[in-house]
């Protein structure tokens, strides 16, 4: 089960940072991800599944 997050963001983000919007959700969740597992909130597994990655 997934839960959908709406996020308003100027356009000129994408621009400014050279990525498309899937890009940008896609580099969102592994540096959410990231974060959450070096602050000890979630399992590298956790992490790995926000991701979108594989654990190893």
């Amino acid at each position: 089960m997934e839960t959908t997050i709406p996020i308003k963001l100027p356009t000129a983000v994408f621009s400014a940072l050279r990525k498309t919007p899937d890009e940008f959700v896609k580099e969102m969740r592994i540096a959410a991800a990231i974060k959450w597992y070096k602050l000890g909130k979630i399992s590298q597994g956790k992490a790995a599944e926000i991701a979108g990655l594989t654990r190893s």
